[in-house]
């Protein structure tokens, strides 16, 4: 809770990380399953006390009295691109979660991110980007069962090498309706053989996995969340040498591609993604 007897003196300063979902998509809101982790690309959002008003950006500002904000400047900086698939709107709802309450438990922080998500940004979200942003740690990825919102660390192996490669497809989830739009019956389709592919990746080997990721888009793109020009561009991926396997990853309709490649020589132009620290929130008095 909040200190209003301290208010005017307190900032605060939210991190929070961009993620990568190596296997698992839309199945957070039909209760299954997903492999994410945490990337070192951050949002910031600093909030410095005011006696009175708001200043900040206008999406930042109704997300933050969303959240019960008190008075306050509110500074973002991000390193995360916005519409290609690495959740840049929950890390920012998350960051004003964070910075509006000060520390909380995880899971609740989570569900009031979605909460504001939901209502001022109109994006029909699960929990997977906020549950594998709070959870994540170096080195491991988290294995999420939406069943019953529990989370496992897994240890990443040091062969599972991973890139992404932006499609130039770029979207707003919250101006489409990817629920409305998909085939239900494919759709639930796709979430048995997904979760069954969650648990295949668990043992998997570097070339499965490969295989795993090229099944995923496949489902995904049965269900009608890719398009044209982004399967074409996976595809290419696919056959690229060095290539283990390519899918569409995030909401849907354009945004990066996740690659698993044989080794870091394997399109040199882009990096390699390692798990990383979750979100924090520091309290600062002045």
């Amino acid at each position: 809770m909040v200190d209003f007897e301290r208010v005017d003196a307190m900032r605060r300063r939210a991190t929070i990380p961009a993620r990568i979902n190596i296997i698992g998509e839309h199945t957070d809101y039909a209760g299954g399953k997903a492999l994410p982790f945490a990337l070192d690309v951050h949002l910031v959002l600093e909030a410095t006390a005011l006696n009175a008003g708001f200043e900040g950006g206008a999406t930042v500002i109704e997300l933050w009295k969303a959240a019960g904000g008190w008075p306050a400047r509110l500074s973002v900086e991000s390193e995360i691109p916005i519409g290609v698939g690495m959740s840049s709107s929950a890390a920012l709802c998350l960051a004003v979660v964070l910075c509006v309450h000060g520390p909380m438990k995880p899971l609740d922080a989570c569900r009031e991110a979605q909460r504001i998500e939901h209502e001022v940004l109109k994006t029909p979200c699960g929990l997977l980007d906020q549950m594998a942003m709070m959870h994540g740690k170096q080195g491991y990825a988290s294995l999420i069962d939406f069943s019953r919102n529990s989370i496992e660390d897994f240890p990443v192996p040091n062969d599972w090498l991973f890139k992404l490669v932006d499609s130039g497809i770029h979207r707003t989830l919250g101006d489409t309706s990817y629920r409305d739009l998909r085939n239900e019956a494919a759709h639930s389709a796709h979430v048995e053989s997904e979760n069954q592919r969650v648990d295949f990746a668990r043992n998997a080997s570097p070339k499965r996995l490969g295989e795993l990721l090229n099944q995923s888009h496949t489902s995904l793109q049965q269900c009608g969340l890719s398009v044209p020009e982004m399967d074409k561009q996976v595809g290419a991926l696919q056959r690229t040498e060095g290539v283990l396997g390519a899918r569409m990853m995030g909401g849907g309709f354009g945004g990066m591609i996740l690659v698993l490649v044989a080794s870091e020589k394997v399109l040199p132009n882009q990096r390699l993604y390692r798990p990383s620290q979750g979100g924090r929130v520091e309290e600062l008095f002045e």
